[in-house]
């Protein structure tokens, strides 16, 4: 199976994350592009700020790749204005695709109509501007149950208020890849949570990020109905090989 067209290429650390410095960022990130455009990944997942640079190189390269950024992340506790003023930046910059982290705690303390309200908001947002959204539920911070019913809350939004015929441009996904779990537990996709991620969807896609390190575990995850991977190794992954990253 070819599985470059499902690989959203990621780097999403900043300097004081990943110990190095500005300009080492935005090497890594340069890179990743310039990856991304000689392989023909779907999408390179970058932070906000270096949006325009990606569609510049992009543009010159006359690639197919398309841009996307995080917003509200990692946290997803920022208010629902303060993410909708980041995205709408993100659209000004020429952003492709919009990866918001939904406020699961907000949900696990039962504030059901904030998350609904923001789902909406920031879904019509893109939708408005011929953008695709996604919705980062973090499913290491999540009971099974909690991940089947934040996932129908954001299907349920979307077709009730778009319709089906945008389905296809919102997606559920998986994780972070900050999320700091305990003794070891994954913080990324696992297949038993893709597996309720894309049953409870339907007819919205899936996207699984993090946790997939290798070229085996990313035909399974396609296999399973998941239409796009989050991953910092792309290319270790399209090339068969395997990675010990954690995203």
């Amino acid at each position: 199976m070819e599985v470059n067209q499902y690989l959203d290429s990621t780097y999403l650390k900043k300097p004081n994350q990943a110990g190095i410095s500005e300009e080492e960022t935005t090497a890594n990130v340069t890179s990743l592009i310039n990856e991304a455009i000689e392989y023909n990944y779907k999408l390179v997942m970058i932070r906000p700020n270096y949006v325009t640079m990606a569609q510049e190189m992009i543009k010159i390269a006359n690639s197919e790749t398309v841009v996307g950024t995080v917003i509200g992340f990692h946290e997803g506790t920022y208010t629902t204005t303060e993410k909708l003023a980041e995205a709408q930046q993100a659209i000004l910059d020429n952003v492709d695709e919009l990866d918001y982290v939904i406020n699961y705690e907000a949900f696990k303390k039962e504030k059901i109509n904030l998350v609904k309200a923001e789902v909406y908001k920031g879904t019509k947002l893109a939708l408005d501007n011929n953008k695709i959204a996604k919705w980062i539920i973090e499913i290491a911070a999540l009971t099974n149950e909690e991940i089947i019913s934040i996932t129908q809350l954001i299907r349920d939004v979307v077709l009730e208020n778009f319709g089906e015929e945008n389905a296809e441009k919102v997606f559920v996904k998986s994780s972070t890849g900050f999320y700091k779990t305990e003794e070891g537990k994954p913080n990324g996709a696992t297949f038993e949570a893709m597996e309720l991620i894309v049953e409870n969807a339907k007819p919205l896609p899936a996207k699984a990020a993090g946790g997939v390190r290798n070229y085996e575990d990313a035909v399974k995850m396609v296999q399973l109905g998941v239409t796009r991977i989050g991953t910092s190794s792309a290319k270790i992954i399209a090339e068969g090989g395997n990675t010990t990253g954690s995203y």
